[in-house]
């Protein structure tokens, strides 16, 4: 994924294109449970926490900041276009987690939460991830909306940054799925499929948000802090507090610090 290629092409094909391959790290990840079945609880807390070190990063460099460059250039207070996106996409996290029905790692049944449903455990699992995958996607097809829309702050290579630094973090996030479902007695190739499903979203959030930005201009910096909001939630309600829950603590503050120095860095240098 060259910047020289993604150049020529149209904004919402490079969108697709970039979260064809998050979807892809993902699936990446899933097919670990081809090669054991048991995962390392201190590993996927680590796991966990690495990812939303790279999304906390990714919410600041990739989003934010470029969001308070653009409300300057437009004459709007800086902070104004922030606070409300960021808000926004906190909110609409929010009412999604309160609807749709899903279940995370390690809980039982009766600890699903959203709307009540008969539906199977595997799916709720998948629905749990999913809801993380689409903030994500989402940020990355606002990013390249953005950078096409001739935004100075925005650029190609911030965009490619971040789909890159979301694609790694998509890696243990399918591993996350796919080995409980394989531990719970579900095939291999069951558990595989399920696993790299929750990426499928991505593409599909990806298209929205380029597709959004770069046909409404002035909505640039509430969508970027939007997609922020949206991240900022899933790492306080969801990675974070799972991290946790394994026991393990300083292993998940450590791979927050890792993963996001590894954004920063991906961002900073490409960006």
């Amino acid at each position: 994924m060259t910047l020289a290629f993604m150049e020529d092409l149209n904004p919402v094909v490079q969108a697709l294109l970039a979260t064809l391959f998050t979807w892809g790290i993902t699936a990446l990840g899933a097919a670990g449970v081809f090669l054991k079945r048991e995962l390392n609880r201190r590993l996927l807390d680590g796991m966990l926490g690495f990812a939303s070190g790279v999304m906390i990063a990714a919410s600041f460099f990739s989003l934010l900041k470029p969001a308070i460059e653009m409300s300057h250039d437009m004459g709007v207070p800086g902070w104004l276009p922030a606070v409300i996106g960021f808000l926004l996409g906190g909110a609409f996290l929010y009412l999604v987690d309160r609807l749709l029905p899903h279940l995370h790692i390690g809980m039982a049944m009766n600890s699903a939460e959203g709307l009540k449903t008969s539906w199977q455990r595997s799916v709720l699992l998948v629905l749990a991830i999913t809801l993380h995958n689409f903030p994500e996607g989402l940020a990355v097809g606002v990013a390249f909306g953005a950078a096409a829309a001739g935004i100075q702050e925005a650029t190609l290579a911030g965009a490619v940054a971040l789909a890159v630094g979301i694609g790694l973090q998509n890696f243990p996030e399918g591993l996350a799925v796919s080995a409980p479902l394989r531990r719970e007695g579900i095939s291999r190739w069951k558990s595989f499929f399920l696993g790299q499903l929750s990426g499928v979203v991505e593409p599909l959030a990806g298209i929205i948000g380029a597709l959004a930005v770069f046909m409404v201009r002035p909505l640039l910096p509430y969508a970027l802090a939007f997609a922020a909001g949206a991240m900022i939630y899933v790492c306080v309600e969801e990675l974070i507090p799972e991290g946790h829950s394994g026991g393990h603590s300083d292993v998940v503050t450590i791979g927050v610090m890792l993963g996001f120095a590894l954004m920063m860095m991906l961002d900073v240098a490409l960006g």
